[in-house]
C-alpha cells in the first residue's frame, strides 16, 4: 500500500512548500522528510516516492537525503527512540554507564529495536546541553544529568504512558565576574521572553531606529563597532556584510546558522529557547541593512522546541506589525522563516548549510565565489550565527561608541561561554571579553573542580581546538589572547579534564565524532579521519603499536590544509594537540611491555 499523508500533515507541508521560491521547491525536502518520518515512523520506499512525487523530483534526490543525514531512517525506529548523547563532555559524565543500563534493560544492542517495536536505541552525536552531561533525547523530549536509575525509571515511565521529561538546565544566577547582557533578566523557569516582557525591557526600540537609518550607516556601525562573528571563526560582521553583492540585481538573503554541533558547545541553545524576539529582531535589523527581504533561520535538527518557540514568536511578531509587510509603518518587508536540519555536523559550515538549505547534501562549496556574492539560491547572501545577530539590537541601539568599549580592542562585546566536563559547576556564562582569564573562569565562577582532583587540561573552543595545559591557562578570554596561547577561542565551548580523565579514551571519542561528520567529499578527511579513529582503537584497546604515535601525528598533518572546508582542521588539530601534549600517556599505551601476548592484522 502507497504511502497516503493525513490532512493535516499535507496543510502543513503545502504551507512550508512556500517559505521557498516556486522554482526552488526541492528547498522543503528535509522538512518533508520530518514531516512524513513523523507520520510513518521511517523513510522507506513509499515515503520516499511521495516525498519525490509531491517535490517534481526524482526519488534519488531524497534517498541521498535520508542517507546522509543522522535524523532519518529508512527503516522504522520504534515508537519510542532513545537517543543517548557520546560526544566528549557526556563521555567525560559517563554516557558509557546511561547506554549500557538500557542495552541490559532492553535486551537490545545500539542500533537495535524491542521486539514489540516499543523502543530504538542510538547513540548520538553531541545534543548540545553539554552543561548537563550526560544527556539524551526520547522522540523529541529532552532529558539531563541522567543516572542509571533515573533512566531505567524513565523507560518503565515511558512503557505505563507517563512523560516526565523537563526544560533544560535554569540559568544560574549571575557571578560577580560576569557581565550579562544578552542573559540579562532571563524569565523564571527557563521559559520563553514573552513580546510584553521583551517590549517592556526595551525590545523593537533598535529596530525603529535601524529603519530611520539608511543600509549602509546600519553596516558602518556595525564595523566600527568590532562585532566579531560568535559561531567559531570570528569574522568581523559589519565587513562581512559589505561583501554583499548588491548590482547582480539578484534578491538578498539572510541566513541565521542556529545549527550549533560542536561538541562542549550549548550556548546558542539559550538564546533560542528563552530569547526569540531578541533574535527576530536582530535578524530583522540585519536584513534591513543588507538589502535582504527574506531570511531563513537553519536551526539543528535536534533542536525541536526551539522550531516551536521560534514559529510562535514569528506569527507574533507578525501579528503586531513587527515582521511581514510593511514593519512598523517603515515601509520595509520581511518574512522569516525556518528550516530544520537533520544532524549533520558539516552544517555548520556556511556553504554547507547552504547547500542543506537547498534540499541536498551538506557539501560545503569551493571558494570563491563566496556566500556574498553567490549563496542560497545562487543570490547573494549573508549567513550570520544566533549569538552574533542577538548581539546587533543593543549594538544599534546604544551606538557603536558604546559597543566598543565594552570587551577588549579586537573582541569588543561580551560573549557567552559554555563549560562542561570536570567542573563543579557547569553551565552557560556571559563574560566581558578580556575581563578575566580562563583559570578564574574554571575555578572561579565555575567553582573549581571536585575535591582531590587536578586539572589536566582545558578545550577552549569546542571539540576542535587544540587543548590547552594547565601552565598555559592565565589567558584572557578574549579572540586574539587565546590564539596567542596557541589554541582558538573557536564556538566559546570550554571543556575541562582533570587527573581522571583518560587522555587517549578522550582523543578517540574526539576522532569518532569527526570521523562519523565527515561529508566524504574529500579524500584527506574522508579516509584520513576513519583511519586516525582505527589508530586509537587500536591504542585504546591495549593493541597499540610504538610506531602508531608518529603515524597519528603524521596522519594529522596530511589532513591539515588540505580540505575544502575546515572540518579537516577541525579533526586534525585537537588530535595533534592531544598527542603532542600527552605524547608521554600514549606512548605508555602503545608500549609492547605493558601488554604481552596481544596481536592485531593491520
Amino acid at each position: 500500500m502507497s504511502f497516503v499523508p493525513s490532512t493535516a500533515l499535507q496543510a502543513r507541508i503545502d504551507t512550508l512548500i512556500g517559505h521557498y521560491p516556486p522554482d526552488r521547491i526541492r528547498a522543503a525536502s528535509l522538512w518533508l522528510c520530518h514531516l512524513v518520518q513523523d507520520e510513518a515512523r521511517c523513510l522507506g520506499p513509499e515515503q520516499v516516492e511521495w516525498i519525490a512525487t509531491r517535490l517534481g523530483l526524482p526519488n534519488i534526490d531524497v534517498y541521498e537525503l535520508v542517507s546522509f543525514y543522522p535524523m532519518f531512517s529508512a527503516t522504522p525506529q520504534g515508537k519510542f527512540h532513545l537517543k543517548v548523547c557520546r560526544s566528549v563532555s557526556c563521555n567525560l559524565a559517563g554516557c558509557g554507564r546511561i547506554v549500557k543500563a538500557l542495552k541490559d534493560k532492553l535486551g537490545i544492542e545500539v542500533g537495535e529495536s524491542t521486539p514489540d517495536g516499543m523502543f530504538h536505541l542510538s547513540e548520538f552525536e553531541c545534543l548540545a546541553d553539554c552543561g548537563a552531561a550526560p544527556v539524551a533525547m526520547v522522540n523529541d523530549e529532552h532529558y539531563g544529568n541522567l543516572t542509571e536509575e533515573r533512566v531505567l525509571s524513565l523507560v518503565d515511565a515511558l512503557k505505563s504512558g507517563e512523560n516526565n521529561s523537563g526544560p533544560l538546565a535554569a540559568l544560574s544566577p549571575a557571578h560577580p565576574k560576569e557581565r550579562r547582557l544578552l542573559l540579562a533578566d532571563l524569565p523564571a523557569g527557563n521559559t520563553p521572553e514573552t513580546l510584553p516582557q521583551y517590549r517592556l525591557r526595551g525590545g523593537y526600540r533598535a529596530l525603529k531606529k535601524a529603519l530611520a537609518m539608511q543600509p549602509a550607516e546600519i553596516v558602518e556601525e556595525v564595523k566600527k563597532s568590532g562585532l566579531r562573528g560568535r559561531g567559531g571563526a570570528g569574522f568581523p560582521t559589519g565587513l562581512k556584510w559589505s561583501f554583499i553583492d548588491k548590482k547582480s540585481g539578484k534578491p538578498v538573503y539572510l541566513i541565521c546558522n542556529g545549527d550549533e554541533s560542536e561538541p562542549g558547545t550549548f550556548k546558542d541553545r539559550v538564546l533560542l529557547h528563552q530569547r526569540p524576539f531578541l533574535l527576530l529582531e536582530g535578524i530583522a535589523i540585519a536584513a534591513h541593512a543588507v538589502g535582504a527581504r527574506t531570511a531563513y533561520i537553519y536551526v539543528r535538527g535536534e533542536f525541536p522546541k526551539a522550531v516551536e518557540i521560534l514559529e510562535a514568536a514569528i506569527e507574533l511578531a507578525k501579528a503586531n506589525k513587527l515582521l511581514g509587510k510593511n514593519i512598523l509603518g517603515s515601509g520595509f518587508d520581511l518574512e522569516i522563516h525556518l528550516h530544520r536540519g537533520a544532524g549533520a555536523y558539516i552544517c555548520g559550515e556556511e556553504t554547507g548549510l547552504i547547500e542543506s538549505l537547498e534540499g541536498k547534501r551538506a557539501y560545503p562549496r569551493i571558494k570563491p565565489p563566496f556566500p556574498a556574492v553567490s549563496g542560497v539560491f545562487n543570490c547573494p547572501t549573508v549567513v550570520n550565527n544566533v549569538e552574533t545577530l542577538c548581539n546587533i539590537p543593543m549594538l544599534i541601539e546604544h551606538g557603536s561608541a558604546w559597543y566598543s568599549q565594552i570587551g577588549v580592542q579586537g573582541a569588543t562585546g561580551t560573549r557567552l561561554l559554555c563549560v562542561s566536563g570536570r567542573v563543579k559547576r557547569p553551565g552557560y556564562f556571559e563574560i566581558e571579553q578580556g575581563s578575566l582569564t580562563l583559570r578564574e573562569l574554571i575555578f572561579d565562577v565555575c567553582g573549581g573542580l571536585e575535591e582531590g582532583r587536578t586539572l589536566k587540561g582545558v578545550i577552549p573552543g569546542g571539540s576542535s581546538m587544540p587543548i590547552l595545559l594547565p601552565d598555559q591557562i592565565d589567558v584572557k578570554l578574549d579572540f586574539d589572547s587565546i590564539q596567542k596561547a596557541g589554541s582558538l577561542a573557536g564556538s566559546g565551548g570550554i571543556v575541562v579534564l582533570d587527573d581522571s580523565c583518560d587522555v587517549v579514551d578522550t582523543t578517540l571519542n574526539v576522532a569518532q565524532f569527526y570521523a562519523h561528520e565527515s561529508c566524504g567529499q574529500c579524500t584527506p578527511c574522508r579516509e584520513g579521519t576513519l583511519w586516525m579513529e582505527k589508530i586509537l582503537h587500536r591504542i585504546h584497546s591495549g593493541r597499540g603499536r610504538p610506531a602508531d604515535v608518529p603515524l597519528l601525528l603524521d596522519v594529522a598533518n596530511n589532513i591539515d590544509g588540505k580540505t575544502i572546508c575546515p572540518l579537516g582542521e577541525a579533526a586534525a588539530w585537537p588530535v595533534r594537540a592531544l598527542v603532542t601534549k600527552y605524547r608521554g600517556e600514549f606512548e605508555k599505551a602503545c608500549d609492547p611491555s605493558k601488554k604481552a601476548g596481544t596481536t592485531e592484522s593491520t
